[in-house]
């Protein structure tokens, strides 16, 4: 018996097409986009990435502290990362551009909202939002994640997911802005923690922090007796995530 005889009746296996063709040659594209971008961000050691809207205003609050917290970073000797667009981004990659450490943006193609800032010593654009996010994870000791919204919290939740299941190391995850995240805290201790759907513990991956100069020492205070170089078992979970 041979495949076609398999198949269901009055299905047919349609031929190779131009839309087969093309979705094969796209793998070719995702795999460049890791391999250039591993290449490109190789030297961006020690590095934080921040998080936050893409519609914060220049002159808001949020955008001043996440410069602030990013000029420390940098002049502290960390890279930083941010999504190379507007709002947060461009506020985490000023602050950066403007001290002693490297300013890295990992542009995203959309449809609105992203144009690439001007504060970027490195940037890499992607065309895939998982060969993006996976940057993000490999090259960071830290996060910093600023108020924000779908694709922040997306960032945020994908980082805890990774820790608490042991697919990635343990690194701070810093919440800045203590009155925007106090609801979501409240919802996941009153709703995760006492359904069980996820451990007490697991809510101390999370640290609430709001002075800059605090962001920059928790980070230093994790790391203090190990350094920043990854271990070899934290290589081998990154190369498996």
């Amino acid at each position: 018996m041979n495949m076609k005889d398999k198949l269901p009746q009055g299905f047919e296996r349609s031929p190779t097409t131009e839309l087969g063709a093309r979705e094969a040659w796209r793998v070719f594209g995702i795999m460049a986009e890791f391999v250039e971008a591993t290449e490109r961000l190789a030297s961006v050691r020690p590095a934080v990435s921040i998080f936050g809207s893409a519609r914060v205003a220049p002159d808001s609050a949020v955008y001043r502290q996440t410069e602030n917290i990013a000029r420390l970073l940098s002049d502290a000797g960390f890279s930083v990362i941010s999504g190379g667009g507007p709002g947060v981004m461009e506020a985490a990659n000023k602050g950066a551009f403007e001290g002693k450490s490297l300013s890295v943006g990992l542009n995203i193609q959309l449809p609105h909202e992203q144009k690439a800032n001007h504060y970027q010593d490195i940037s890499q654009t992607f065309r895939h939002f998982f060969a993006r996010k996976y940057m993000f994870v490999k090259f960071a000791v830290a996060y910093v994640v600023m108020p924000g919204g779908f694709g922040t919290l997306d960032e945020l939740l994908e980082a805890l997911t990774l820790i608490q299941t042991g697919k990635s190391p343990r690194i701070p995850l810093i919440l800045v802005g203590s009155a925007f995240w106090a609801g979501l805290l409240d919802w996941l201790r009153a709703r995760l923690v006492a359904e069980g759907m996820i451990n007490p513990e697991d809510m101390d991956l999370l640290q609430v922090i709001d002075e800059p100069e605090r962001v920059v020492a928790a980070i230093f205070d994790h790391y203090e007796t190990r350094g920043f170089e990854r271990l070899p078992e934290e290589h081998e979970l990154l190369l498996n995530l």
